[in-house]
């Protein structure tokens, strides 16, 4: 009879997980014992690292993806990253082993009192079995929660005595076996009504979100774009986890402000507004001012119902989205509007020592290959980046949706795993680098060729240009001297070097993007400052 284990695998197996990221203890080794020979084990050394490295390979391999954390200390430390995992809507199956049962209710070292309660709000289903033959089946509830919309993190808990039982062969077969569909068009009526409105509207808008991406929808954002002579927007960059549409289009008129009165005024030329695959809106700062300008009607299409109720104006449409965009593509014909002329290219940044962050970005897009994938994590030159980048194809840019660090670092091996294929370029403050260091031995221990680049300007340099905005002088731990990441990454074993100037770092780029053996990091010095352009 085969046993707990046994089982459990057979499930992974059978949905593709076959690759685990995870950092054991001592409640984790029972279901390791025996690791499958088909099966990939990456390691993390710390757990936020774990999750966010596993958070990049889910959205990347658009799979569920399987997360071993130790009992209620891993999970403590890997909330941080949860949080993140919920806003990016990463499928990922979370584990935590458990005290053995007779030791549950004493309370003996290890035992995770509450355990289902630890991961949450940030789960969308916690769970720990009350048999140990219920494990698989748990198990694959767990998957399926994962993957239906809107997609997240869930979170088992499980008796480290379990993993040996004699399983239910029927539950478990059972288990295995089955399968769930949760692609659902949205209402028809609901969208030949939007289509119409589409038809007959003046000024017309579309926000691309990372919905779109995720969801494969980006084909279809951008014919509706072309046939309807759509002005497109990306939203807010804080909240945006991915790209819904191509920033180098003609349609594309760049990325809206994240604060309530700003953004209603870019919206304020648009008689209809269409979000699709985005919360409306994840607002920061608070700067007041209308939600939208009169006149302006605005109308929602998510998967996920929570974003659809909690929006302050509009209509919403639920369903999925780019199921969506394909049936509005079908409903509306060629408008005669005026095509969007495009934006003007960026301007040529000033050159000064040490270079700006928008000479930084210059540099980049210098060496840019056309496949590359950027994840992203320097707060004060994303939009610079953005700007110089004007990415072209899905699946190519991943940053944190929960406004917290620590994604970038660890994301981007996960990244570089489940798509081998392409050359991953990560893009690092050296502050927010801090918050996942560790992501470095995991790239070198596995052989993962991710270029980091990371952006020295020994501060904390949104935390300050925030400091201005709020008005509030003299607060400390803003300055962050004596960094120095490449020593650091030196020492796990990643190839490292600090350049200066635009052309050594395009130079360096070029190489580490061309050569790509194994992981390699590029230090280059930036003027403090926030870079928008």
């Amino acid at each position: 009879m085969a046993s707990v284990r046994e089982a459990t695998f057979e499930l992974f197996r059978a949905h593709g997980m076959t690759t685990v990221f995870g950092n054991p203890g001592s409640t984790e080794l029972p279901m390791l014992a025996g690791f499958p020979d088909d099966f990939s084990y990456v390691l993390g050394l710390q757990e936020q690292v774990v999750v966010g490295m596993a958070d990049g390979f889910a959205q990347a391999s658009g799979r569920p993806t399987h997360v071993n954390l130790h009992t209620a200390p891993g999970v403590g430390n890997a909330v941080g990253g949860i949080l993140t995992a919920q806003a990016n809507k990463a499928p990922l199956v979370i584990t935590a082993g458990q005290q053995v049962r007779p030791q549950i209710t004493i309370e003996a070292l290890l035992a995770n009192r509450d355990a289902t309660l630890v991961p949450q709000p940030y789960v969308k289903w916690s769970y720990e079995p009350p048999r140990a033959q219920d494990v698989p089946g748990v198990l694959a509830r767990a998957i399926h929660h994962a993957a239906l919309a809107p997609r997240g993190p869930v979170f088992v808990s499980i008796p480290m005595d379990d993993w040996d039982a004699d399983a239910d062969e029927d539950l478990a077969r059972n288990a295995r076996a089955r399968s769930v569909t949760g692609r659902s068009l949205p209402d028809p009526g609901a969208l030949g009504e939007l289509a119409q409105r589409l038809i007959q509207a003046q000024h017309p808008a579309l926000v691309a979100g990372p919905e779109v991406d995720a969801c494969g929808g980006w084909e279809a954002a951008v014919a509706l774009a072309e046939k309807q002579r759509l002005t497109v927007w990306a939203p807010p960059a804080p909240g945006a986890s991915r790209l819904g549409f191509p920033e180098n289009h003609p349609c594309f008129a760049g990325i809206l402000p994240p604060a309530i009165g700003p953004l209603g005024e870019s919206l304020q030329q648009h008689d209809l507004v269409v979000v699709a695959g985005s919360a409306a809106f994840r607002y920061y700062p608070y700067v007041p001012g209308p939600l939208l300008a009169e006149g302006t009607s605005l109308v929602a299409i998510t998967s996920d119902p929570d974003e659809a109720a909690r929006a302050p104006m509009g209509e919403a449409i639920v369903g999925d989205v780019a199921l969506a965009l394909e049936r509005l593509v079908e409903l509306v014909g060629e408008s005669e509007r005026p095509a969007p002329s495009g934006r003007p290219p960026p301007p040529e940044p000033a050159a000064q020592d040490p270079i700006t962050g928008s000479e930084a970005m210059a540099a980049l897009a210098d060496a840019w290959h056309e496949d590359a994938i950027a994840v992203v994590e320097a707060p004060s030159s994303t939009a610079a980046l953005r700007n110089r980048l004007r990415l072209s194809q899905p699946g190519s840019y991943y940053v944190s949706g929960s406004g917290g660090l620590g994604f970038g670092i660890a994301a981007a091996v996960g990244v570089q795993l489940a798509r081998p294929d392409r050359p991953v370029v990560c893009v690092l403050g050296e502050g927010s680098a801090q918050y996942g260091i560790t992501a470095l031995w995991s790239a070198a221990a596995y052989d993962v060729p991710v270029t980091f680049l990371v952006l020295r300007n020994d501060e904390y340099a949104i935390l300050k240009w925030f400091a201005q905005f709020e008005q509030t002088p003299g607060a400390p731990g803003l300055d962050l001297p004596g960094l120095d990441v490449a020593a650091v990454a030196s020492a796990y074993g990643v190839a490292a070097r600090e350049v200066s100037g635009r052309e050594q770092l395009t130079a360096a780029v070029r190489e580490a993007v061309a050569v790509r053996d194994g992981p390699n990091l590029i230090q280059v010095r930036v003027a403090p400052g926030m870079w928008l352009e």
